[in-house]
C-alpha cells in the first residue's frame, strides 16, 4: 500500500512539473494586445496591391484546452483567406484512324483531314480544380502555375460560398507558381499575412488548407510538422527549394496555404510524394521568401527577371575534393564558363570552387543558382571563391537570365501552334535528356499526342539545331523564326537526339 502512495506521489509531481514547463509556451491569437499596435504586413510595396492582415500575436496555453483553442484559433485565422479554383479548358478531340498506328505517311497518303477541321472530330470542356490564398484585400491571389496553366476560363469559390471570375496576372513556370486577380467592386476579401519562410524550423507545427480531391471538401485543415527545408532534384520545378511536411497533403490540395502557428504564410503547397496517389506523409510547399518575389515580379512586370551568371557548376564530393586538392568537401566547384558571360568577364575560371556569395556560405548547386536567380539583373554581388588553394574575391554583375523576354501569353501561342513546347538548354535539362554540356541552343521539353509535331517524329529531349535553314543557339532566335510563321507554314527542323542529326518537317 505504503508503495502504490509512493507512485502515485511520484506521478502527481511529473503532472504538476509537466504543467508547468507547458505553461510557457506561447502561441498566436487574434485579438491580444500585441496585435493592436503591430504594423501591418506588407504584400507589397506598390498602391495597387493592398496590405494582409496582421499575424496572429502571442498567448501564454496554460492547460490542453489552451492548445487545442490554439490550433483552432489559426484556423479560424487562416481559412477565410484559402479559395477553390475552378479550371475550364477546351480542347478538340480527333477521330482516331486506324492508319494513326502507322504514323503521317498513311495520313497524307490516305488524306486524313486535320483535327480541328474533321467533320468527325469535337470539342471538350475539360475541368480542373485546385487551390489558392488571396494575399492582398483587393483580390489578388497565390497559386500554383499548374492550377491554372492553360485553363481558357478560371472561376474561385470563397469562403463565403461566393463564386467570382478571376485573370491570370502573371505565371511562372520555373517555381511553378502564379498570381490570379478578382475584379470585384462589392467584394472585400480577407488577406493572409505572409510570414518569413526562412525562419522555419525542421519540427515546428504547420497546418496545410486546401480543397483536397473536391470541392465538397473545400478548406480541408490538416495539421503537421516541417518535416524538412530545402528539398531540391523534386523534378517538380527548375528552381527548387520546398519545404518538406507531413502535414496531409492531396490532389486538390495545390496552391493552398501551408501556414505556421501564427497563422502566416510560409509556404505554398505543391505536390506530394506519393507510390499511390494518396497521401503518404510526403508533401512540398514552395517557401513563401521565393513565393513573394515571384509575386510581386509578376503583379508589377508580369513576368520574372532573374540573374545570370553564365557557368555550369557540380557539388564538391569526396572525389572532386580530393582531385582539387580540397580541405573540405565544400562549396560548388566551377565547369564551363560561358563565353562572353559575366562569369567570364570578372575573371572566374573551371576550377574555382565558390563558397560564398556576399560573405553567406553557399552549400551546393541548388542553393547557389537559387540565390543568383533571385538577384536582380544589373546588381553586383561578391564571390568567395578557392583557387589553387588560396582564397579569392571575385565581384560580378549579373545580367538577365536569357531566354525570358518572350511573354507568357505569346509562348502559350507558340506552343500551342508548334504542338510541343521548348525551353533555352539549362545545365539542369541537359543532364536529364544526357545533352553533352556546354552546348547552346533550345530543347524540346514536351509534345503534345495529338498533334502533327508528334505525329512526325518530334519527341521530348531533342536539340533543335535549326529552323527552316536557318540554325539557331538560343530561345530568342528560335522564337523569332516561329514568329514569323502562321497555321499552314511548313515548318523544318534539323533536331540532334542521341549525338544524331535528323530532319523533321511537318505543317503547321
Amino acid at each position: 500500500m505504503k508503495r502504490k502512495s509512493a507512485y502515485l506521489a511520484l506521478a502527481l509531481a511529473g503532472v504538476l512539473v509537466g504543467a508547468l514547463a507547458f505553461s510557457q509556451l506561447e502561441f498566436s491569437f487574434p485579438g491580444s494586445a500585441d496585435s493592436v499596435n503591430a504594423p501591418p504586413v506588407a504584400v507589397a510595396n506598390r498602391a495597387n496591391v493592398a496590405e494582409a492582415a496582421p499575424s496572429l500575436k502571442h498567448q501564454s496555453i496554460a492547460t490542453l484546452q489552451d492548445l487545442n483553442n490554439a490550433f483552432v484559433s489559426i484556423a479560424e485565422s487562416a481559412t477565410p483567406s484559402v479559395v477553390t479554383i475552378f479550371t475550364e479548358k477546351t480542347v478538340n478531340r480527333r477521330r482516331i484512324s486506324p492508319f494513326d498506328l502507322f504514323g503521317s505517311p498513311f495520313d497524307d497518303f490516305f488524306n486524313i483531314p486535320p483535327r480541328d477541321q474533321d467533320g468527325n472530330g469535337s470539342k471538350e470542356v475539360l475541368k480542373g480544380l485546385g487551390s489558392g490564398v488571396i494575399v492582398s484585400r483587393d483580390g489578388y491571389i497565390l497559386t500554383n502555375n499548374h492550377v491554372v496553366d492553360k485553363a481558357d476560363a478560371i472561376s474561385i469559390r470563397t469562403h463565403t460560398n461566393r463564386r467570382y471570375d478571376a485573370k491570370i496576372v502573371g505565371k511562372d513556370p520555373k517555381t511553378d507558381l502564379a498570381v490570379i486577380k478578382v475584379e470585384a467592386e462589392d467584394a472585400e476579401f480577407d488577406a493572409i499575412s505572409i510570414g518569413d519562410s526562412d525562419a522555419l524550423r525542421v519540427g515546428e507545427w504547420v497546418i496545410a488548407i486546401g480543397s483536397p480531391l473536391g470541392e465538397n471538401l473545400a478548406r480541408t485543415v490538416t495539421q503537421g510538422i516541417v518535416s524538412a527545408k530545402g528539398r531540391a532534384n523534386v523534378g517538380l520545378a527548375d528552381y527548387e527549394d520546398f519545404i518538406q511536411t507531413d502535414a496531409a497533403i492531396n490532389p486538390g490540395n495545390s496552391g493552398g496555404p501551408l501556414v505556421n502557428i501564427n497563422g502566416e504564410l510560409v509556404g505554398i503547397n505543391t505536390a506530394i510524394a506519393s507510390r499511390t496517389g494518396g497521401f503518404e506523409g510526403i508533401g512540398f510547399a514552395v517557401p513563401s521568401n521565393m513565393a513573394r518575389k515571384v509575386m510581386q515580379a509578376l503583379i508589377d512586370e508580369g513576368k520574372v527577371t532573374r540573374g545570370w551568371l553564365g557557368v555550369t557548376i557540380q557539388d564538391v564530393d569526396d572525389n572532386i575534393a580530393q582531385g582539387l586538392d580540397l580541405p573540405r568537401t565544400e562549396g560548388v566547384v566551377v565547369g564551363t564558363v560561358v563565353e562572353d558571360s559575366p562569369a567570364e568577364k570578372s575573371g572566374l575560371k573551371t576550377g574555382d570552387v565558390i563558397l560564398e556569395i556576399d560573405g553567406r556560405k553557399v552549400d551546393d548547386t541548388v542553393e547557389l543558382r537559387n540565390r543568383i536567380a533571385s538577384t536582380s539583373p544589373g546588381k553586383t554581388i561578391t564571390l568567395g571563391v578557392l583557387r589553387n588553394g588560396s582564397m579569392k574575391e571575385i565581384r560580378v554583375k549579373l545580367s538577365e537570365l536569357p531566354g525570358q523576354e518572350v511573354t507568357q501569353q505569346q509562348e502559350a501561342e507558340m506552343n500551342d501552334l508548334l504542338g510541343f513546347s521548348i525551353s533555352e538548354l539549362t545545365p539542369e535539362l541537359a543532364s536529364r535528356y544526357r545533352i553533352e554540356s556546354g552546348r547552346n541552343g533550345v530543347v524540346v521539353t514536351g509534345v503534345d499526342r495529338a498533334s502533327k509535331a508528334y505525329r512526325a517524329g518530334v519527341r521530348a529531349g531533342d536539340l533543335i539545331l535549326a529552323v527552316n535553314r536557318k540554325d539557331i543557339t538560343s530561345y530568342e532566335e528560335f522564337s523569332a523564326r516561329v514568329a514569323e510563321m502562321k497555321k499552314g507554314d511548313l515548318l523544318f527542323l534539323l533536331i540532334e537526339r542521341q549525338s544524331s542529326k535528323v530532319y523533321f518537317a511537318f505543317n503547321l
